[in-house]
């Protein structure tokens, strides 16, 4: 009896505390993505696993240019795009794939593979805009019928590519 006692305190008792706190965490404050197409390159590749962070309030904390992990209702899948409008903004991208925000120019270093395919919106209260790092290939808001992601829809932010080794590191 004394054993079992040990072995409970010692190994069970422990053990247990330690998988309750990693579902904890892995339920409300981090979790895994995988990336399916190559629409983020170069910044992300297709096929890497991202670690991210959960959101609660994206109208305090969702700066343009996160990388965020969203439902699209629209399309019925979960996306990881670049937050290029923020609500109440005004939006433009000419065909030379320069982004203007409420009128100025916005340079987004991380595009490297423009497109010629301009738009212009204007994003609702509580809105957000999405676009792929990789104009070229990326299905995103320029393409949607509905443009517009809601703060409700945006489950987290990815922070750092954890596969493939080659990717591995921050997100920028």
């Amino acid at each position: 009896m004394h054993l079992l006692k040990k072995f409970l305190k010692e190994w069970v008792i422990p053990f247990g505390l330690e998988v309750l706190i990693l579902l904890f965490l892995l339920r409300y404050v981090f979790f895994l993505v995988m990336v399916p197409t190559g629409s983020m390159k170069p910044t992300i590749e297709e096929g890497s696993c991202l670690f991210a962070t959960h959101l609660y309030l994206p109208e305090k904390t969702v700066k343009r240019g996160d990388i965020l992990v969203f439902w699209s209702d629209e399309l019925e899948e979960k996306l990881i795009k670049r937050v290029v409008g923020l609500p109440g903004e005004h939006i433009v991208l000419d065909e030379e794939g320069n982004l203007f925000v409420n009128g100025e120019y916005f340079a987004e270093e991380y595009v490297r593979f423009p497109s010629n395919q301009s738009g212009e919106w204007q994003v609702p209260e509580g809105k957000y805009l999405f676009m792929g790092d990789n104009r070229d290939a990326s299905f995103d808001a320029r393409y949607w019928e509905q443009p517009y992601i809601s703060g409700d829809e945006i489950s987290g932010k990815a922070w750092f590519a954890l596969w493939p080794p080659g990717c591995f590191g921050p997100l920028h």
